[in-house]
């Protein structure tokens, strides 16, 4: 017998229905814990992406915007707490590119 869950996940007929049956409903714990670590993620890989399309290394992005190559990895890796102040620095001072913002 299947569990209710794999279930709706069968039935699942978008991506919304889909995310609703594996994590739950939009605002429970472990949607918003998804949520924030999509968008971790996401801001991991664009990250890379930019610094590989500068040809720089973690080391070198490091040194422009003051801190250790660690840091950079850890971002990288989806790891290391990061403010908005210091995303704006890596992208802006770092790589040289402009951050916007969308809140829906």
């Amino acid at each position: 017998m299947k569990k209710r869950s794999d279930k709706k996940i069968e039935e699942a007929t978008n991506f919304d229905q889909l995310l609703d049956a594996k994590y739950g409903e939009i605002g429970s714990e472990k949607r918003n814990e998804f949520e924030e670590d999509s968008q971790r993620f996401f801001i991991s890989e664009m990250l890379k992406d930019a610094r590989k399309t500068a040809k720089l290394t973690q080391t070198e992005l490091a040194a422009k915007i003051g801190t250790k190559k660690s840091y950079i990895s850890k971002i990288e890796n989806g790891k290391g707490n990061l403010t908005l102040e210091t995303l704006i620095k890596i992208f802006e001072i770092g790589l040289n590119r402009k951050v916007g913002i969308t809140i829906s």
